[in-house]
C-alpha cells in the first residue's frame, strides 16, 4: 500500500507540475499605467491595406487630354504614396505606362513635363522637401525605364509647402507627384 500511494503522489506531482508549466507558458497581460488608456489590441480591419485603387500621381488636365488618359485621380482622391514612402505601386506604374507611351510615341513626342513631388505636413521641412523631390524622381527613373529622356522631365519639390491635410486622409492627398506639361 505504501509503493501505491508513492507512485499516487509521484503522479499527482507530475501532473500539477505540468499544468502549473502550462499555465505559467504566457506572460499575464501588462497592468495598465495609471491615468492612460490601454492601447486596442490589432484587428484585421486596423493592420491590412488593400492595394490602392487610384495611383499617387495627379496629371494635369492637357496631358489627361492629349494622352486619352481617363484613369489618373484628381489631385483629392486617395490613397496616394504610403507614409514616408517613395515607392510607387502598380497603380501609379499603369499611369505612368500610359503617359510614357503618350511621351514616346504620342502626342507628347518630343515636349517635356515637370514632375512636382509633394508630402504631408507631418516631419521636418527638410525632410519633407528631400521626400517630394524623392518621390518625383522615382517618376523620373520610372519614366526613363520606358523611354523617356530624363532631359524631357524637369524635378521639383514642394515637400509639404502646399499641404492642406489634418488628418489621414488629407494627408493622404498631399502625398503624390503632380505631373504638368511644359
Amino acid at each position: 500500500m505504501n509503493a501505491l500511494r508513492i507512485v499516487q503522489v509521484s503522479i499527482f506531482a507530475v501532473v500539477g507540475a505540468a499544468l502549473g508549466a502550462a499555465g505559467c507558458a504566457h506572460d499575464p497581460p501588462p497592468m495598465p499605467v495609471p491615468g492612460s488608456s490601454p492601447s486596442p489590441a490589432p484587428t484585421l480591419s486596423s493592420t491590412y491595406k488593400p492595394p490602392p485603387t487610384d495611383p499617387a500621381i495627379s496629371l494635369s488636365k492637357d496631358i489627361e487630354e492629349l494622352c486619352n488618359i481617363t484613369t489618373s485621380p484628381t489631385p483629392e482622391a486617395a490613397p496616394k504614396f504610403d507614409f514616408d514612402s517613395a515607392d510607387l505601386s502598380p497603380a501609379e506604374k499603369g499611369v505612368l505606362d500610359q503617359v510614357a507611351k503618350c511621351m514616346t510615341t504620342g502626342p507628347l513626342k518630343g515636349r517635356r513635363v515637370k514632375l512636382v513631388g509633394r508630402a504631408d505636413p507631418r516631419g521636418e521641412q527638410e525632410y519633407n522637401m528631400e521626400l517630394g523631390e524623392n518621390r518625383a524622381s522615382n517618376v523620373r527613373k520610372y519614366l526613363g525605364g520606358l523611354g523617356v529622356d530624363a532631359t524631357r522631365t524637369t524635378l521639383s519639390s514642394r515637400g509639404a509647402l502646399d499641404a492642406t491635410g489634418t488628418d489621414e486622409g488629407g494627408w493622404k492627398k498631399d502625398r503624390r507627384v503632380d505631373i504638368t506639361l511644359l
